[in-house]
């Protein structure tokens, strides 16, 4: 009977062990800036050749979620004139590179280019894992920067009728040395994205953001806002603890050789002349992650070190991703060492994500803000403000009839987000005015009423 007992035991112990790890998934993340992919006139080389080399990529790498930044902005229409890549490129894409090697497996989320730039942010998913929802938001300034909604296909989900969603956020920052307009990039999208949400919920915010340190504007309202329910955490920082504040990239490289995404190239001329040689050098590209993320507070969970530079080794500091000295890179096979270094001048950074299935339809609300209630909603209705822009001594505003003899909130933010001004104004004139007498350098303005916001954006004072 002894025996019986022991092995129905270990029956029951291996079926529930497993049972419990079939309740969890992984996802894996990836945020690429691909070098003007596609963007005419070709300056890499031909199209095809580089699908080859992204399908290379992909094939190692096999991420659920991929972002792909800086790549030609797609031409949506055949009367489209705002574009710098072919109509059908982005399916091109999926047929060529993504799904060549896993038919049916990737499809991609809508794109957008309110802008009108030469390069656009893609987002591509595995649809056996996950499904597109909405663009939740937008925020347009010399590029688009979108967060986009999917959902989890829980296997329970026709059961429990509940899901998780996840959010993403896409970004290409402005480059170079005067990080201003990032600065005003990065607060503009977290200033949308603080209409939409009451706090963060499981999203992540990646792309190439071109920082120098963690100083800058820009990396400090993402990690350290006024608003501390929009805080976003770089997991080498924590909790993964492999470096500490404040960091400098751009002055010791050294100190964070594995994580370095710029460059792929040693040289200017080799492969070609497009994009930046020098070697691994720079950390620009980042992926961050919610404090729903890091906690695992609506079942989906950072994985602790798996956020990387994929392809450095961390023996790349000046040289190449596939140079044989100072050592033989063995990240990855050497055709995907060579795919990188074809393909983009950037190393891709990667996470993975655990998810647990829901198999009780319970869970947390998500915080998103639904549409038509507040002031989340960014766009015009009959009533309106326009601000004089630049701006000296005073903020000048034009304002819609409908709106005399109302009340209406005037707030003003640093390119930290920290508000330095805030008013209520009656308002019983078209024009109104209200004294501005700050530094000059770039602001946010933000404009609402009881009922909806009525403007938001970036102001210059002169």
């Amino acid at each position: 009977m002894n025996s019986k007992v022991t092995v129905i035991a270990l029956v029951l112990f291996f079926f529930c062990k497993n049972m419990s790890f079939a309740q969890k998934d992984t996802l894996t993340v990836m945020a690429y800036n691909v070098m003007n992919y596609g963007k005419l006139p070709l300056c890499q080389g031909p199209i095809n050749a580089y699908h080859s080399y992204l399908d290379t990529i992909i094939q190692f790498a096999k991420p659920d979620v991929l972002s792909l930044e800086k790549m030609g902005s797609v031409k949506f229409n055949a009367t489209d004139v705002s574009y710098s890549a072919q109509l059908g490129f982005a399916d091109s894409i999926l047929n060529l590179a993504l799904n060549a090697s896993f038919p049916n497996k990737y499809a991609y989320c809508p794109f957008t280019n309110y802008t009108s730039a030469d390069n656009m942010s893609i987002l591509f998913y595995n649809q056996n894992k996950l499904g597109f929802v909405s663009i939740v938001c937008s925020y347009d300034n010399t590029t688009d920067f979108n967060t986009y909604k999917l959902y989890y296909k829980d296997p329970n989900l026709t059961t429990t009728h509940d899901t998780t969603f996840l959010y993403f956020t896409l970004n290409h920052d402005q480059s170079g040395s005067d990080p201003t307009i990032r600065n005003a990039q990065i607060l503009g999208e977290m200033t949308t994205i603080g209409y939409h949400f009451k706090h963060l919920p499981n999203m992540l915010n990646m792309g190439d953001f071109n920082t120098k340190n963690t100083s800058e504007g820009c990396y400090q309202i993402l990690t350290f806002p006024a608003d501390t329910n929009f805080r976003f955490y770089e997991p080498a920082f924590y909790p993964d603890n492999v470096f500490t504040y404040p960091a400098d990239f751009d002055s010791s490289p050294g100190s964070y050789a594995a994580f370095l995404t710029t460059s792929t190239r040693r040289y200017g001329n080799i492969p070609n002349t497009c994009g930046t040689n020098g070697g691994a050098k720079g950390w620009y590209d980042h992926i961050f992650i919610s404090p729903w993320i890091l906690n695992n507070a609506n079942y989906v969970h950072y994985i602790p070190h798996s956020y990387k530079a994929f392809g450095n080794d961390g023996s790349r500091l000046g040289f190449s991703v596939n140079d044989v000295s100072p050592t033989i890179n063995t990240s990855a096979p050497a055709n995907v060492l060579n795919a990188l270094f074809q393909m983009s001048d950037k190393y891709p950074v990667m996470v993975n994500l655990e998810v647990t299935m829901n198999t009780t339809g319970t869970g947390p609300a998500d915080p998103e803000v639904p549409v038509g209630v507040g002031v989340n909603e960014l766009k015009a209705d009959e009533e309106h403000v326009s601000v004089v822009n630049p701006i000296t001594n005073e903020l000048v505003m034009s304002i819609s009839s409908g709106l005399i003899n109302n009340d209406i909130f005037v707030e003003c933010f640093d390119v930290y987000g920290h508000i330095i001004y805030k008013q209520s104004l009656y308002v019983d004139k078209d024009i109104m005015k209200l004294p501005f007498q700050y530094k000059a350098g770039t602001y946010f303005v933000k404009i609402y009423s009881r009922q909806q916001l009525l403007y938001h954006g970036a102001v210059i004072k002169q």
